[in-house]
């Protein structure tokens, strides 16, 4: 029998050693459950083989020959990838439906003596409480959103709120941007459904009890899109403000971006779009110190002429309450230090 999972914590809660995912690595890449190691059963050129045959062909001629490749992939993953486990392992496996691959998988290695079960309508179903959990239900968690300007370090402020044990959810982090025109990072962004993954297991991870700091975002971070049910309590969420002088925020930006900073091609390349909206004047000037390659010059230019009014105006769309305000007098260690300690007292009063 399949294991029928209803909700999403109740998933995250299961108690087996390993979560195994055994369809292609192409899907597997594009989302899967967290922690799950991928053992495809059919790689993506098999998959794509084996699919054509049963549209072109014959269902029974795919079946046999999925079958023998299933068969013939699964026992490699045995004798190499799982030849460590001793007799008490216990896997769950899933696939795109909880259908042939995984329970074919699951099958061999409960032959084995391995106390393998599979999760009853696979990816499908785990996409479904996900689905759930964000769009669906109203978000349990109680959030207190870190605001200011850009280059005030909330991000930062963030992981020191944490080693502090302040419950706190980093959107950047898990959409891998830092959230402005200039935030790519390394590796790109995950795909949608990854990042819903990802968040969903982190809230899932919060207690609902406690407070939550969050970074005030807007809907989206890059290109992730927010869920409707974590951006209406962001949204709506009290604010801790927090505030540093322009040559603090400055500094702090010059070293956080100095990646951008000093790829002279790809600045030209995100800034020129924005003659529309700041003037050709404002935007040559910005070109200019590019090729000065003045980076302190610069990044005090962007804050003053776009990042701070754009904030000025979104600032007096909001309607949530502003309950602390902050005040930074360095952006090193000790300064963040010193704001966490403060923001944490006021935690405690809220």
């Amino acid at each position: 029998m399949a294991l029928n999972f209803t909700d999403l914590p109740s998933l995250y809660a299961h108690d087996f050693d390993t979560v195994i995912d055994v369809r292609s690595p192409a899907e597997f890449a594009e989302d899967h459950l967290p922690g799950a190691i991928n053992l495809p059963v059919l790689d993506n050129e098999e998959r794509a083989r084996v699919g054509t045959i049963y549209v072109q062909e014959s269902p029974f001629l795919a079946r046999k020959l999925g079958a023998a490749l299933v068969f013939r992939n699964a026992a490699n993953h045995i004798e190499h990838s799982l030849s460590l486990h001793e007799g008490g392992w216990k896997p769950l496996v899933y696939c795109w439906r909880g259908g042939q691959r995984s329970g074919s998988f699951a099958w061999m290695l409960q032959q084995i003596g391995w106390r393998a079960e599979v999760v009853e309508g696979g990816y499908r179903t785990y996409r479904r409480l996900v689905n759930q959990f964000l769009y669906q239900d109203p978000l349990p968690h109680r959030l207190i959103a870190l605001d200011g300007y850009t280059g005030t370090a909330k991000t930062e402020l963030l992981a020191h709120l944490k080693s502090r044990g302040v419950q706190v959810l980093d959107l950047e982090g898990l959409a891998n941007h830092r959230g402005s025109l200039l935030g790519e990072m390394p590796g790109g962004q995950p795909s949608q459904k990854a990042f819903e993954s990802a968040l969903a297991a982190a809230l899932c991870g919060l207690d609902p009890a406690c407070p939550v700091v969050v970074e005030a975002e807007s809907s989206k971070i890059g290109t992730m899109i927010l869920p409707p049910s974590l951006w209406t309590a962001l949204r709506n969420a009290p604010r801790i403000q927090v505030r540093a002088s322009i040559r603090a925020r400055t500094a702090y930006l010059v070293n956080t971006y100095d990646d951008i900073l000093s790829d002279g091609d790809r600045l030209r390349d995100r800034l020129s779009p924005l003659r529309f909206h700041r003037g050709h004047e404002v935007v040559d000037g910005w070109l200019s110190l590019i090729d000065a390659g003045d980076k302190q010059a610069l990044t005090r230019a962007l804050m003053e002429q776009h990042y701070d009014p754009s904030y000025a105006k979104s600032s007096r769309a909001r309607t949530a309450e502003v309950v602390a305000r902050v005040d930074a007098a360095t952006l090193d260690d000790a300064g963040l230090n010193e704001m966490a300690a403060r923001i944490e007292r006021i935690l405690d009063q809220l």
